[in-house]
C-alpha cells in the first residue's frame, strides 16, 4: 500500500494527455482543474478496484481479472462505459497477440538464420577439408615423382 495519500495519484503527464485528448482545441484548463481531476481519477481507481476485489473475494481468487473489473463498473452504475470498457479490453488483446507473434516470427526467423549459417559455416568446412585433402594429394603425388 501506499505511504502517502499523493503516492496514489495518477502521473499528472498522463492526466494532462488524457484531459487534452478529451476537451476539444482551444479549451484551457487550469491547474487546479486538473489537480481535481487527478484526485478525482485517482478515487475512481481506488473504488473500482475495490469493488473488483470484492468480486474476486467472493470467488476465492486473489487475482483480479476483467471480469471483476466489468462487474465492479456495473455494481457502481457505469454500465454505459461497459461496452467501450470491452472494445478496449478486446483491442489490448488483439496487441498483445500480434506482438507476441510478431516476436514469434522474429525468433523463428533468427532460428532459421542461425540454421543457414551453420549450414554454410559446415559446407565450409567441409570445403577447406576437402581442399586440403586435393593439397595433401598433390603434395604425396609431387614427393612419388621426386623420389
Amino acid at each position: 500500500m501506499a505511504e502517502r495519500p499523493e503516492d496514489l495519484n495518477l502521473p499528472n503527464a498522463v492526466i494532462t494527455r488524457i484531459i487534452k485528448e478529451a476537451l476539444p482545441d482551444g479549451v484551457n484548463v487550469s491547474k487546479e482543474a486538473r489537480r481535481a481531476i487527478s484526485q478525482a481519477a485517482s478515487v475512481f481507481v481506488l473504488y473500482a478496484t475495490s469493488c473488483a476485489n470484492n468480486f474476486a473475494m467472493k470467488a476465492k481468487r486473489k487475482t483480479l481479472n476483467a471480469g471483476d473489473v466489468m462487474a465492479a463498473m456495473e455494481e457502481m452504475e457505469f454500465e454505459r462505459f461497459l461496452q467501450p470498457l470491452r472494445e478496449a479490453l478486446e483491442a489490448h488483446k488483439k496487441g498483445l497477440k500480434g506482438k507476441k507473434e510478431a516476436s514469434e516470427q522474429k525468433r523463428k526467423d533468427k532460428e532459421k538464420k542461425t540454421d543457414t549459417e551453420e549450414h554454410d559455416k559446415s559446407r565450409e568446412e567441409e570445403d577447406d577439408e576437402e581442399h586440403m585433402d586435393e593439397e595433401q594429394e598433390a603434395e604425396n603425388e609431387a614427393e612419388e615423382v621426386e623420389n
